[in-house]
């Protein structure tokens, strides 16, 4: 069975314009929620084996919740800032793990999330959208659609 988490970072602060894009923390709304989506992903005891991440601040932070609420290994990668819905997947699929979590940023999390299913729609911030496969490889889930999705925000959880 291949299982994938797709996770957009929870919502960022804008107000220091000295930041560059990569080091905007989390703002209040985004520190809530991180923990809490993390909690509520727990609760359904899906253990991942590994949270791949981007390295922006937003994204390591939103990830630590969840590599703490999982009890998940994180690994932060610097070509997840940014990255395409394919750069995306690929990361995943060459994991070595078939249980996996991307914390990533959007328009890249919300093309992968309705490539992978229509039912997703798009990622808003702290978003988490789960694929599975069942029977499957990467390699075949690649190619055909999840057999289960599971799909959560923020504001549905309040």
């Amino acid at each position: 069975m291949v299982t994938l988490a797709l996770i957009r970072h929870a919502k960022s602060e804008w107000d220091d314009p000295s930041l560059s894009d990569h080091d905007r923390p989390l703002n209040p709304r985004g520190r809530r929620d991180a923990p809490r989506m993390a909690a509520l992903v727990a609760a359904r005891a899906w253990r991942p084996e590994l949270i791949l991440a981007s390295t922006a601040v937003r994204a390591r932070t939103t990830a630590a919740e969840f590599a703490a609420a999982l009890d998940a290994p994180l690994d932060l990668r610097e070509e997840l800032y940014g990255a395409s819905s394919s750069t995306l997947w690929s990361a995943a699929a060459n994991s070595g793990a078939s249980d996996v979590v991307v914390v990533a940023h959007d328009p890249g999390i919300s093309i992968l999330a309705r490539q992978l299913s229509e039912e997703a729609p798009l990622m808003p911030t702290c978003a988490v959208a789960v694929f599975e496969w069942h029977g499957a490889a990467w390699t075949e889930a690649a190619d055909r659609d999840p057999d289960v999705v599971h799909y959560d925000i923020p504001r549905d959880e309040s």
